[in-house]
């Protein structure tokens, strides 16, 4: 079955940027660091906030491959700077640490994402983060963008790689907590090789939590905590802070890597058994309209548009990144998993473009809110 489409005006495109690299190089084996030369006349629309990210675009074997990575530079340094780690089977990461040159171009669309809080100069704030691996990469931003600009403040960060020789930005961590040693405490975790502290061998667990929280961790003087890795540790030291007394709202996460409990699959098999059929769907993107009826052998309203001939704005597809936000103006939809959305936003009626199902007759989502 094919879609109907009708189109109202012309349609603004995804945002996206032709974009010269101005280096790169190994950070470590399987990591590459990658600095974009972003134009005078652009620097001002991809002004950005420590923690946030920027989505990449290259056509490879013909595929429009699209994938966030964070930008590991604070604003501060006024530069433009990505880690790409080389997943085995990764279209991007294995062409970025493989083939990509100093020169070539990339798509960018500018930097976005909401994993940051406000800097405030008079702030006394003490902050926790942890990461695992290339989830370093927006803490190393946040990190060092706070304590540059809050004089007052303290940050320790709790780290988890598999050996020494992988730690991603060891060598500027070093550097940070040189500048600011009575301010940084660092505590490497490694996995695949033995540290002479038994405590620091090893992935992050709820025994170490527990040790962590009454020894390292002053949860009552602790003012915010940030984490960045796995959906399963993201969790797991969610709830061990929870449980020794720091509130939810103290507490901010951002995914790299996502799958689905057999918990998750039912919901989203609940959410399929309501999804209505032959939907017409209205998309509102930079003032103009893109109508169109869902083919019904795509779920989600991103992908019903994209087939339709839409050019929205997305990167993961898997509910984690919220670069397809958008917000329901009428009808109805469900989602079948969300990790980017607050309760707050998903109160007002955004959702996940690439994770809402339509479950009533006619909807219309807005893109530019």
């Amino acid at each position: 079955m094919s879609s109907k489409l009708t189109i109202v005006s012309q349609y603004t495109m995804a945002e996206f940027y032709k974009i010269k690299v101005a280096n790169l190089y190994k950070e470590t084996r399987d990591c590459v660091v990658i600095s974009f030369d972003i134009p005078q006349s652009l620097q001002t629309k991809f002004a950005f906030k420590q923690g946030q990210h920027i989505t990449l675009r290259k056509i490879i074997n013909g595929e429009d491959i699209r994938r966030n990575y964070s930008l590991c530079s604070s604003p501060l340094d006024h530069e433009w700077k990505v880690a790409v780690k080389e997943i085995r089977g990764g279209l991007f990461s294995s062409y970025a640490n493989n083939t990509l040159k100093i020169g070539d171009e990339l798509e960018i669309m500018p930097p976005h994402g909401e994993f940051y809080i406000e800097v405030n100069p008079a702030a006394s704030n003490n902050y926790v983060a942890f990461a695992a691996g290339s989830g370093i990469t927006p803490l190393l931003s946040i990190i060092k963008t706070h304590l540059s600009e809050e004089p007052h403040s303290t940050f320790k960060l709790f780290y988890l790689n598999r050996t020494v020789k992988s730690i991603i930005f060891k060598e500027e961590i070093e550097q940070i907590k040189n500048q600011f040693f009575d301010r940084f405490q660092v505590f490497y975790f490694l996995t695949q090789e033995k540290r002479d502290i038994p405590f620091l061998n090893g992935r992050f667990d709820q025994e170490k939590l527990k040790v962590l929280t009454k020894t390292f961790i002053d949860i009552a003087d602790t003012n915010h905590v940030f984490i960045c890795g796995p959906q399963a540790m993201i969790f797991l030291i969610k709830d061990a802070l929870q449980a020794a007394g720091l509130p939810a709202d103290k507490i901010h996460y951002e995914l790299f890597f996502s799958g689905t409990s057999d918990q998750e699959n039912q919901h989203i098999a609940e959410v399929l058994e309501h999804k209505k059929d032959g939907t017409q769907v209205t998309i509102i993107n930079g003032g103009t309209e893109f109508k169109f009826t869902m083919d019904d052998q795509y779920d989600t309203i991103l992908d019903g548009a994209l087939a339709a001939g839409a050019d929205l704005p997305f990167a993961c597809k898997g509910g984690v990144c919220s670069t397809c936000k958008c917000k329901i103006i009428e009808g109805t939809v469900a989602m079948k998993v969300n990790y980017a959305l607050e309760e707050k936003e998903v109160a007002q009626n955004y959702v996940l473009s690439c994770q809402a199902v339509p479950t009533t007759q006619q909807v219309m989502v807005d893109f530019d809110v």
